[in-house]
């Protein structure tokens, strides 16, 4: 399954990267799943994308659960909770 993954603000800068291609050997994932298998890559992966830190997805351009089902050719984004005032 092909995904396109962009990082935003924080996420972006610890990871370096703004946006990758990913293919993964499965038809579908959760957005969970496919948050561990990111952060498990390597130490800036996990530091960024570690269970426990508060990040907000979206798929597609809507804002999801972690429980959301991730399908082919979709577009993941990964960004922390925005503040402002």
């Amino acid at each position: 399954m092909k995904l396109t993954i962009k990082y935003f603000a924080s996420i972006r800068e610890q990871l370096g990267v703004a946006q990758e291609a990913l293919d993964i050997d499965a038809p579908t994932i959760t957005v969970n799943a496919l948050r561990t298998r990111l952060a498990a890559r390597d130490e800036q992966s996990a530091s960024a994308l570690r269970e426990g830190r508060p990040v907000r997805v979206a798929v597609n351009h809507e804002m999801v659960s972690g429980t959301f089902i991730v399908r082919q050719d979709s577009e993941v984004a990964f960004f922390p909770p925005v503040t402002g005032g």
